[in-house]
């Protein structure tokens, strides 16, 4: 069933990942117009922002309801933010758990930066809604992907710029085989294979190995995540 549809502009912090892309879509059947934010903060997947153009494009080429409500894309560059750290997502480092319990592919600060620019540019282009793909049920254990951290962003930058600002994180509560399903459900098989061949989550920016779940090295926590979900949502089709 389709949803109900606003008539406002939402934004879509958009990495060209398999979660954004699927959250990408999610937004294009809820917004009346729907932009999208990326990101350059010196990662070491930075392969994921060249996919991000091309998965538009190719998003925009299966409905051409989607297109019409597609509008501008923008990127944001936070070199500051891979000056300041000293973890495996911005450095040629061992993917591994800290002495902290977190993993060193966690970027302290780094989704709440993200959503301050991101707020900033909603506010600049009108839109009063914000979409991103943060997770709590099958994730890496970062902090600021919890329900908790993402509401209080919202409260925080409602008060901060003195208007109403909702984040809406379709996926905080289902796991990557449910991801999968939604893309299946959003957007049908063709949708579904776009997310599993063109979207690049892979933290060591591996493009060259294809698996049936995508490109990626295949050991780093990102891709098993991704190998572990494509292996469930296939079991239960």
């Amino acid at each position: 069933m389709t949803p109900a549809r606003s008539s406002e502009t939402a934004l879509v912090l958009f990495s060209g990942g398999q979660d954004s892309t699927v959250c990408l879509a999610w937004a294009l059947d809820r917004f009346a117009r729907v932009e999208t934010v990326g990101f350059d903060y010196g990662q070491r997947h930075i392969v994921e922002l060249a996919v991000r153009l091309r998965l538009c494009e190719r998003m925009m080429a299966l409905r051409p309801d989607w297109k019409a409500r597609l509008g501008e894309d923008h990127m944001v560059k936070l070199d500051a933010l891979a000056a300041m750290s000293e973890t495996a997502l911005t450095r040629d480092t061992a993917i591994a758990m800290a002495e902290n319990g977190l993993p060193t592919t966690f970027v302290p600060g780094r989704n709440l930066l993200l959503f301050c620019f991101a707020g900033a540019l909603a506010y600049r282009r009108g839109a009063k809604h914000l979409v991103a793909g943060m997770c709590e049920t099958d994730y890496s254990g970062y902090p600021d992907c919890r329900d908790a951290t993402v509401k209080a962003m919202q409260t925080a930058l409602s008060l901060g710029m003195d208007r109403p600002l909702t984040i809406h994180t379709p996926l905080m509560w289902i796991d990557k085989a449910q991801t999968l399903a939604l893309a299946h459900e959003i957007g049908g098989e063709e949708f579904l294979q776009l997310v599993i061949e063109e979207t690049h989550s892979c933290y060591r920016g591996e493009c060259a190995l294809r698996d049936d779940w995508g490109y990626g090295c295949g050991s780093c926590p990102a891709c098993q995540l991704r190998a572990r979900g494509f292996a469930l949502f296939m079991a239960q089709r």
